[in-house]
């Protein structure tokens, strides 16, 4: 039987895809929203093609909540609250395994994690009568009655810090931490997990921290699928019975990330074949006005691949890196603006001058009218793809969810980027980027020497 469904699922999701991109040549893509009395928040798109529902929801629970002394909290207490769930009723409790083959019977899943801003859960399931109850309820045990089990957690301490050792002997995670600590300073989402910070983080923890902010009130629910309004809000009901209402008083405010003082340039000598080469410094929040004009100006910059301005002039003119990228990550607070390349050691001086010059070069001038035309055909041209399954369009309402985006945001995109100019571009870089005040990491063998 799991078999079959399991196959069921690989043929609805290849059909979806046709589906949704013949769908997006006639018809826009409506959100329905409402809030249900408990006060969790619901994001509606009806896909009615195939019989098959996804299910994200979001909470203010990320690694920007975590105690300065047990970094890492947010991401271990996502991934326990998969290792179990108690005794509910006449139903018994299940462990890591009883639950991954109850999982695996009903030929659906349901996963948690977490990142810097928000801790998340994803259910996916056919909605066939027969199957999709079944789904959520156990969905809703595992949602309301995670176990922690102690043992386990013993052991998945154990098992994240030996990854925290072995990652300390790749370059580029060298790099990544040192950029991310020189960028951040001392905001959470410079913060990085150690032995150290795991060593302090105990089951109780991860109860205070389920009971404090993995509230209805505090849910934010996106749902695409093969549902009606009635029946995803009975869903989003059912999936919320077990977990308590809690108070819903305001979570405490976190600090927005402070702008660089000045440059400052940091070499780690790291005996490694290519020098891991980073640049960058607080960028923008999602909720930035300056948001289209910064991604399509990106695009041009670094954010193209092989088309972009980086690449011509790094990679193509003077070979010194395979490939060179920038991008922006926004959050709930300024996320990293990021210039990246690997190249051989005794080019990573020439390598960093080219790039800022590059990049100081189109903060003061922006693009030329052909890139920006190009950049425009190119980003509204691939938009299609960016939804064209469930579990992507599902990413994009959750998007819109989580940053109370206009319900018609995905309708609107590509008008958003046609509007875009060259002076929208220049305007908004030299607002957001200062190229003489960027933290410069250079991670490899000939990093001092140099």
């Amino acid at each position: 039987m799991t078999a079959s469904i399991q196959s069921l699922m690989r043929l609805a999701a290849g059909m979806l895809v046709a589906s949704f991109c013949a769908q997006l040549a006639w018809a826009g893509i409506p959100i329905q929203y409402w809030t249900q009395p408990s006060g969790v928040k619901v994001y509606l798109v009806q896909s009615p093609g195939i019989p098959m529902v996804d299910v994200q929801i979001d909470f203010d629970a990320g690694g920007r909540r975590d105690p300065p002394e047990q970094i890492g909290l947010a991401s271990v207490t996502a991934s326990m609250a998969s290792r179990g769930v108690a005794a509910d009723g006449t139903a018994p409790a299940l462990d890591e395994n009883g639950l991954s083959e109850a999982w695996a019977d009903l030929g659906a899943s349901f996963a948690a994690s977490a990142g810097s801003d928000r801790m998340s859960f994803s259910l996916r399931s056919l909605t066939y009568p027969d199957l999709l109850p079944k789904a959520v309820q156990l969905a809703a045990r595992q949602l309301g009655r995670p176990s922690f089990p102690a043992d386990i957690w013993r052991r998945e301490r154990e098992r994240v810090a030996a990854g925290l050792r072995e990652s300390g002997t790749r370059p580029a995670t060298v790099a990544a931490r040192a950029f991310s600590a020189a960028v951040f300073g001392q905001h959470p989402y410079g913060f990085e997990v150690t032995e150290a910070t795991l060593a302090r983080i105990e089951v109780s923890d991860m109860q205070r921290v389920y009971t404090s902010l993995i509230t209805p009130c505090r849910a934010k629910v996106s749902i695409v699928g093969a549902l009606a309004r009635a029946q995803a809000d009975e869903l989003v009901a059912l999936l919320f019975a077990r977990l308590a209402a809690g108070a819903c008083t305001p979570l405490a405010a976190v600090a927005e990330v402070e702008a660089l003082a000045a440059a400052r340039e940091i070499r780690i000598p790291f005996e490694s074949a290519q020098a891991h080469v980073l640049i960058g410094q607080p960028g923008i929040r999602r909720s930035d006005p300056d948001f289209f004009a910064i991604t399509v100006g990106n695009y041009i910059l670094g954010g193209g691949g092989f088309v972009s301005r980086l690449s011509e002039e790094v990679r193509q003119k003077r070979g010194l890196s395979y490939s060179v990228y920038s991008f922006f990550s926004p959050g709930l607070h300024a996320g990293a603006f990021t210039v990246g390349l690997q190249t051989r050691p005794d080019q990573a001086t020439q390598a960093v001058a080219v790039s800022r010059e590059v990049l100081a070069r189109f903060v003061l001038d922006g693009p030329t009218a052909a890139e920006l035309e190009s950049a425009k055909s190119n980003l509204v041209g691939g938009f299609a793809l960016q939804i064209d399954s469930n579990r992507k369009l599902l990413g994009s309402v959750a998007n819109i969810a989580w940053n109370n985006l206009a319900l018609d945001y995905l309708d609107t995109w590509t008008q958003q980027v046609q509007k875009v100019t060259v002076e929208d571009i220049r305007n908004a870089f030299a607002r957001r980027l200062q190229p003489q005040s960027m933290v410069t990491v250079v991670v490899g063998a000939a990093a001092l020497a140099n």
